[in-house]
């Protein structure tokens, strides 16, 4: 079969390609920028073709799918910065619709969330409106709504996991008392799969959760449990939306657009209604437990397929990558460090592509972390989405406040652009170069002020650049991993 995949970057539509791919179908994924895409792995396998599409505008049905059997639709916008962002949720879908309505597609999948409330949240709300928008296609819809997905790297998982592991005692909200039917990511791509052009499950929608009906508070605790934690959770009433959202963005590495949408989400109890779906597809949900364990498999073994922090919702209108792939030369600030490598170059590359997450910035780390607070201060993403993987890095992963702008192991170059609150734009390079004979690591920090404020920053900050420059530069060239840094 011939599969058009939307959201082929997300957290989602990286795990189901492969699953796909095993399937033996071959999938066109739609991606608003090819410079993110991986240069290895399911990208390229051969059944794999990549069309550069961006469905917030109208565009004519490329020929490339004319012939395709069936669509999934898993573009979501819950971390965009816009305001109206349920609006372009809505451009969105009927672009994709219209545009898959010129094929000969038996069927659209589409991934909601859970509705069954009267009074939804904005973000549940936009969910449901986008089902609307897609059960008018002329091509039948399969709708399947979840309610939180529990894997290694999805939003969920990983604000449970900030929260367990960093506060031993918790003043929190009382909407931690809502309930709420957890499913396991691996149950997802089962379902996501297993309805694939069934002709009894078109023009259907189908909520599908995990065997357990838990509480925030319960999934707290029940985490803590599964990493051998004692934790404490008091709830209290006096917390308003607001200092609910603040609560959870400084404690986990969460952004506050994120944080809002999920507090105001969270207040909603999203509990499955009872359907013959799980029976028909003959799959075994998941316990909560169980998908914790699991995820940490994933993750003790460095094998984590995606996260939510490396994806770029689709109406995030800034589409940095494509702004920001080269970096500019003039009107900017450069601050260039360039040392001789004397060891194995090999072991430097390494080194640079370990940069950052638990490894950190190999010179003065507290500033880094004390930057990363003062980010998070004035609203930024602050130091603690780490990193997906402790040492592969790949374009468009995020990496602590920055964004990956270009990973060519190849070449040995290394280009970061800043997602932390700058008056101005920054980049940061590393090249492993030749010059007479001789191989040099070459770092490069650029910043292009916005106006006085963006200079007085330069300048304000220049003094500390000249030792942690030089300092990381030196460490980057100098580092050998202990024998327990290689195994962990």
């Amino acid at each position: 079969m011939k599969i058009l995949l939307t959201g082929a970057t997300g957290y989602i539509g990286k795990r189901l390609l492969p699953v796909l791919l095993e399937q033996g179908h071959k999938v066109i994924c739609c991606v608003r920028d090819k410079n993110r895409v991986p240069a290895e792995g399911a990208y390229q396998h051969p059944r794999v073709s990549l069309l550069e599409i961006d469905f917030l505008q109208q565009k004519k049905t490329p020929e490339a799918i004319r012939d395709i059997d069936a669509a999934y639709y898993l573009i979501h916008s819950m971390s965009s910065p816009h305001q109206d962002f349920q609006k372009l949720e809505e451009t969105s879908a009927q672009n994709f619709m219209q545009l898959v309505a010129q094929t000969s597609a038996r069927q659209i999948i589409y991934l909601g969330g859970i509705t069954n409330e009267e009074k939804l949240s904005r973000h549940l709300a936009s969910r449901k409106k986008v089902e609307e928008i897609l059960r008018q296609s002329s091509v039948p819809l399969t709708c399947l709504k979840a309610a939180i997905i529990v894997g290694s790297g999805s939003a969920s998982f990983e604000i449970i996991r900030d929260l367990v592991e960093k506060l031993p005692v918790m003043i929190a909200p009382k909407w931690l008392n809502t309930k709420s039917q957890p499913i396991a990511i691996r149950n997802v791509l089962e379902y996501l799969t297993g309805v694939l052009l069934r002709p009894e499950t078109y023009h259907q929608s189908y909520d599908i959760g995990g065997p357990d009906v838990l509480s925030y508070k319960e999934m707290l605790l029940q985490f803590a449990e599964v990493r051998g934690l004692k934790r404490y959770i008091f709830t209290v009433p006096v917390m308003t939306p607001r200092l609910s959202s603040y609560w959870l963005y400084f404690v986990t590495s969460t952004s506050y657009t994120l944080a809002v949408h999920l507090v105001n989400s969270m207040k909603v109890e999203v509990i499955a209604k009872d359907n013959a779906l799980e029976q028909l597809l003959g799959i075994q949900p998941i316990s909560y437990k169980k998908a914790v364990k699991m995820a940490f498999q994933k993750i003790e073994q460095n094998n984590v397929v995606s996260s939510w922090k490396d994806a770029l919702v689709s109406s995030y209108q800034d589409n940095s990558l494509l702004q920001h792939i080269h970096v500019p030369t003039n009107g900017v600030y450069v601050d260039k460090r360039q040392k001789p490598i004397i060891g194995d170059t090999g072991q430097v590359l390494e080194n640079i592509w370990s940069i950052g997450g638990n490894r950190g910035w190999y010179y003065a780390d507290w500033l880094w972390e004390l930057r990363g607070f003062l980010d998070k201060v004035f609203g930024g993403v602050g130091l603690r989405r780490g990193r997906t993987n402790e040492h592969a890095i790949h374009t468009g992963d995020t990496l602590d406040f920055w964004r990956v702008l270009a990973a060519d192991k190849q070449n040995q170059r290394l280009l970061l652009y800043a997602e932390m609150k700058l008056p101005g734009e920054a980049w940061l390079e590393f090249n492993i170069t030749r010059k007479e004979g001789k191989q040099y690591l070459t770092q490069t920090a650029t910043f292009r002020p916005k106006g006085l404020l963006g200079r007085l920053y330069w300048y304000s900050v220049l003094p500390f650049h000249f030792f942690i420059f030089d300092g990381m530069a030196q460490n980057l060239v100098a580092y050998q991993p202990t024998p327990r840094a290689l195994t962990t």
